[in-house]
């Protein structure tokens, strides 16, 4: 049991390792005689500059009654319409060349990094949820009494488990995803949910597996069949068991979601070597990305804490 004494020089030992180490990277960024510019990032992050309308044809701005704008081609194409804007450059009647600024849009929008966050934690959503389908079926099939199911699941499991992520994802885009006529977006979704499955059907088998016998053995007894002893019994024992592992495997499909951009879907990471290029900032860009999958991977954490909190309350 610790004392009170000995808690707060545990706090401070570790505001004394945090300071070194903060410190030590301070030093080393002043070592490497680089400059720093903070500010060239915030743009890509919440852009609050305008936004120029420009014109994607040669013709003549016709601004009818209702101050709508349009482009009418010189050469009879379909005219470009202009149905939101701020700040009207051109006027009724002016000559417009290709590439020229007809109006503006005011106020803040997100930036490719705010986009690309965005991106990254809706494909780790999807595929989490697809996983942990995926995990309990297979999961469940493992401690099955058909020897088929039980082959099934283990040929799943470790040819999964056997081959990286990154060639899964070429296989399920490049073929899969050409049979079936799949998006990227769908593609890197279907990569990781059969990825980050086959390590939660192992994790629920172990926790399936860590409910003594006698459970199921008790439950038969009462008169229950095996799925609803499942179901009522050793399901919810098991859950709780797997808590922990579980929050570890979901803090890895977040981070290995940065995978899916060698597809070409612009999640977090490739919107940060997009706007490395840009910018010609890299140390800010990559410090930011990784501390913003620190805050999604961080809440995520907390998250299953208080859950597994609350569940531990109920025993």
């Amino acid at each position: 049991m610790q004392t009170q004494s000995s808690r707060w020089l545990g706090h401070g030992l570790y505001l004394v390792i945090m300071a070194v180490l903060i410190s030590g990277v301070y030093f080393a960024g002043q070592k490497i005689d680089y400059s720093w510019h903070w500010e060239r990032l915030w743009p890509y992050i919440i852009n609050t500059e305008s936004q120029d309308i420009v014109a994607i044809t040669d013709g003549t701005a016709v601004v009818d009654a209702a101050g709508r704008l349009s482009i009418e081609p010189d050469f009879g194409d379909d005219p470009q319409i202009v149905n939101v804007y701020d700040t009207l450059v051109s006027r009724h009647g002016d000559l417009i060349f290709q590439g020229d600024t007809i109006a503006r849009i005011d106020g803040w929008r997100f930036g490719p990094i705010a986009e690309g966050l965005w991106v990254t934690i809706k494909i780790s959503f999807i595929s989490l949820i697809f996983a942990v389908l995926l995990g309990v079926m297979f999961g469940l099939m493992r401690v099955a009494h058909g020897q088929v199911w039980r082959n099934l699941a283990v040929t799943y499991v470790e040819v999964i488990r056997g081959t990286p992520l990154l060639v899964q994802i070429f296989i399920v885009y490049f073929f899969i995803g050409t049979v079936f006529d799949l998006d990227r977006f769908t593609a890197g979704v279907a990569a990781l949910s059969i990825f980050t499955g086959a390590y939660v059907a192992e994790i629920v088998r172990a926790g399936i597996q860590s409910v003594p016998v006698g459970q199921m053995e008790a439950a038969r007894s009462l008169g229950m069949n095996y799925v609803e002893a499942m179901a009522y019994v050793i399901m919810p024992q098991a859950i709780k068991r797997t808590l922990p592992p579980l929050a570890g495997q979901f803090i890895n499909l977040i981070k290995d979601s940065s995978l899916v951009s060698v597809i070409s879907i612009t999640d977090l990471t490739k919107a940060g070597r997009e706007v490395v290029s840009g910018s010609f900032a890299p140390f800010e860009v990559w410090f930011t990305v990784a501390v913003l999958y620190l805050v999604v991977t961080g809440g995520l954490s907390l998250l299953i804490q208080r859950l597994e909190k609350r569940l531990s309350a109920s025993d």
